[in-house]
């Protein structure tokens, strides 16, 4: 494992961010989007003038909505911007990436970091946070869940992690669905035995673990088929209530 990068301090005067993706002019989880935003803005920048993000009209085909916030002296300045979806692997493969603490609960601008990490990786393959304690957090852009016995884990909200908007929606599916699920602490070793391994993030869904530190997963999909499914319905505005 590489060596362990002391606590990440990010550029504040770079912001902070959010993406979502847009599906037939719309903005799907906007309201859930602009909430965090506004909780990051809120801790953040205290004595800043709220932004003014005026309407986002997504645009009709299917993409990426962006939304930047950036403080000036006393008020804070919002720019968004659309670009395509960009690839979708059928997996992802992981690699540990020793960071104390964490990334933190805030979605910064500022990505040097990971860029940096990223940048020695393949394209199908991501950065995994991992804290001092063995802890596993999140991947370098989406929130990490674990299957075992047909129950979910995915760490907690405790600071470290992002809570992300499409892990809050997978775990109020995984309730509708009757999925046992719970916050708990996961470590790699923990990964490498699961039945099944994923991803949550709010442009690509639900992602698939193949790999994690080169050792190949030996897991199903049963539920993150499942879920997966559930979660692209939702979006799309075509899932119906579950009894």
């Amino acid at each position: 494992m590489a060596a362990v990068l002391e606590r990440w301090r990010p550029d504040p005067q770079q912001g902070v961010f959010e993406t979502m993706l847009a599906v037939e002019g719309r903005a799907v989880e906007l309201e859930a989007h602009l909430t965090r935003l506004d909780a990051s803005l809120a801790e953040l920048f205290p004595g800043h003038a709220a932004p003014d993000l005026g309407p986002i009209d997504a645009p009709a085909q299917s993409g990426v909505v962006r939304i930047d916030v950036v403080p000036g002296r006393d008020s804070l300045e919002a720019r968004i911007s659309f670009r395509e979806p960009g690839d979708r692997f059928g997996s992802v493969a992981l690699r540990s990436l020793p960071i104390a603490g964490g990334l933190g609960a805030h979605k910064w601008a500022d990505r040097s970091l990971l860029d940096e990490a990223q940048a020695g990786l393949p394209a199908d393959s991501l950065p995994l946070i991992v804290d001092t304690d063995g802890a596993v957090l999140e991947a370098s852009r989406a929130n990490l869940f674990a299957v075992r016995d047909g129950s979910l884990f995915t760490p907690s909200l405790d600071g470290r992690i992002l809570p992300g908007i499409t892990r809050m929606r997978v775990l109020e599916l995984a309730g509708e669905m009757e999925i046992e699920a719970h916050e708990a602490e996961l470590s790699r070793d923990g990964l490498l035995t699961a039945d099944e391994v994923f991803l949550t993030g709010s442009v690509r869904g639900i992602e698939r673990i193949r790999y994690v530190d080169g050792v190949a997963l030996s897991g199903g999909d049963d539920v993150t088929d499942l879920l997966a499914t559930e979660l692209w319905q939702a979006w799309a505005g075509t899932k119906t209530a579950l009894r």
